[in-house]
């Protein structure tokens, strides 16, 4: 059974790099960890199985009692961030552990959770891509909405898309390919984009293997 991984770290922007047959590809660089093992959860004690991860050292006046014994309890410095990976198997990992970014290796898939950046009020043909009205002289509805009720309901649906809030949401992307793990410089290269502003906390984790499908043998003359 493979290990599972997990790291905490910030999207420090994008750039591009050039494989084996000069290919430019686009990539984004994180700075992943160190991050320290901070609690061990397990479904005995506590109701299932996780990993708690800090990332990013803070003052010791910047974080209160609760928060101050806890750490101390793990015997790491006080984090700034906190974060729970629900992991199967977590005896591969103790209490009070450095994680870099060498967890990863080159050529694993992982999958990245952060916040998107905000756009702020959008109406809805930028938050959902609709096309909009008629762009003629005698049309009166160019970037409308249009109608969103029922005749007969008298009232709007949910899920309807409205004029609202865009972004800033909590975004996860699959499959990213991991380019470069280097752990002197807790750099990890991951190829294709990432949710987030420069500067912005993003999560790691290795993508959960799919179970392969077994073949079903086709039966010749079945229901005659």
């Amino acid at each position: 059974m493979a290990v599972a991984k997990g790291i905490i770290g910030h999207k420090l922007g994008m750039t591009q790099m050039f494989d084996e047959q000069g290919r430019a590809v686009p990539v984004t660089v994180i700075q992943a960890g160190p991050c320290a093992v901070v609690q061990r959860k397990t479904a005995e004690r506590d109701g299932y199985d996780a990993l708690q991860l800090g990332f990013a050292d803070a003052r010791e006046r910047r974080v209160n009692q609760p928060a101050r014994g806890h750490f101390k309890r793990a015997g790491v410095e006080p984090k700034r961030v906190l974060v729970e990976f629900r992991f199967a198997d977590c005896d591969a990992y103790e209490v009070g552990q450095e994680l870099r970014a060498d967890v990863f290796e080159p050529g694993e898939r992982v999958n990245v959770c952060g916040v998107s950046k905000g756009k702020g009020f959008a109406g809805v043909m930028k938050r959902y891509g609709w096309h909009g009205g008629p762009a003629s002289h005698g049309s009166m509805s160019h970037r409308r909405p249009a109608s969103g009720g029922a005749t007969d309901a008298a009232r709007v649906f949910p899920g309807t898309g409205k004029p609202g809030r865009m972004g800033a949401a909590r975004v996860t992307v699959k499959g990213l390919e991991v380019i470069r793990a280097d752990g002197e410089r807790n750099l990890l290269i991951l190829r294709g984009a990432v949710p987030g502003p420069p500067g912005g906390v993003v999560r790691v984790s290795k993508t959960p293997e799919r179970p392969k499908r077994v073949a079903r043998a086709k039966v010749v003359g079945a229901g005659r």
